[in-house]
């Protein structure tokens, strides 16, 4: 395979897992929202922290309210983590691979772009906001559902499962590091009766409340949640999970040592971290997951030099 089309495969599993993971947080935050009190700090301005895109956001808006946050995370293609930004990303990067994609997967992401970029054209208003979100989610994971059942165990399949794996990861990573920064008392007198109510938005951002009932069998707390999101290997969007995945996807394909050490240090790092202090400290925690960030980064760095031509590479190639 091509270097190129690697690229592009690995891309368009990142966006594709991007744009369902932004409509799930949206979502969530939209109907926690609901049962709050209005006198809860609580609000869209986090929304903004998890993208780090902060300045980009206050550059163009002047309030961080809900329908500054709805527009600059579903319609702003000036932001690139939009969800329309996302589908955008992902419709190029499948409308060059085609040849080695089922092309039910590119009408499913074909038509789901055209569909958001209808209504983003048209507005997204609050009585419309859930029937948007809700349609990104399903489509994205129809998506999936098509690669699962009708693509082969090819490289292109091993390359969608890394860019879905380390998005993933990425998505879990930062939707814990302010939610946590909002939810984890700074000490015992800061626990409000609503915290319960908070760390389960958590979970269904990540759609693992259910899940986590089965698993950890115990009421939801901020330890419990942090060690099933962080060090779980079973559910599919906790991060050590998937970056067991995306271990073994890495295995399938060869010169795999440099990302595969990089995933082992990752991996090493969760496995490593102190649940109990973090969920004392929120202050360690962010650091951890600033480490962790890091560790993503520099994994991402490796499978591109690993597998994807350099610019100047790719133009020789092209000349030759």
């Amino acid at each position: 395979m091509l270097s190129r089309v690697a690229e592009n495969i690995y891309w368009l599993a990142r966006y594709i897992e991007r744009a369902e993971d932004t409509a799930r947080l949206l979502s969530v935050n939209s109907h926690l929202l609901l049962d709050l009190p209005r006198s809860t700090k609580l609000g869209w301005s986090e929304i903004i922290a998890i993208t780090g895109n902060d300045e980009l956001f206050d550059e163009h808006y002047e309030t961080r309210d809900e329908a500054s946050v709805l527009l600059f995370m579903c319609g702003d293609r000036r932001y690139s983590g939009s969800i329309i930004s996302s589908l955008a990303g992902a419709r190029e990067n499948l409308r060059t691979t085609r040849e080695v994609i089922p092309r039910e997967i590119w009408e499913e992401i074909n038509q789901l772009y055209l569909n958001v970029q209808e209504q983003v054209e048209a507005g997204i208003t609050p009585r419309r906001r859930d029937a948007f979100l809700n349609r990104v989610i399903r489509s994205c994971q129809t998506v999936n559902g098509l690669v699962e059942g009708m693509l082969s165990y090819t490289t292109a399949r091993t390359f969608l499962m890394i860019g879905r794996q380390l998005e993933r990861a990425d998505m879990t990573t930062r939707i814990i590091d302010v939610r946590s920064a909002n939810l984890l008392p700074r000490s015992p007198e800061e626990l409000t009766p609503f915290e319960n109510l908070q760390w389960m938005s958590v979970l269904k951002s990540l759609s693992g409340f259910q899940m986590y009932r089965q698993h950890v069998r115990l009421r939801i707390r901020g330890p419990d949640v942090l060690q099933f999101l962080l060090q779980d290997r079973m559910f599919p969007r906790a991060v050590a999970c998937s970056l067991e995945r995306l271990a073994i996807a890495l295995k399938n394909l060869p010169m795999h040592e440099l990302a595969l050490e990089e995933v082992e240090t990752c991996r090493k790092h969760i496995a490593e971290a102190e649940i109990i202090r973090m969920a004392a400290e929120p202050d360690l925690l962010h650091a951890f997951v600033d480490e962790i960030q890091i560790d993503f980064t520099e994994l991402h760095d490796a499978i591109r030099k690993t597998y994807f031509a350099e610019p100047e590479e790719a133009t020789q190639s092209q000349e030759q």
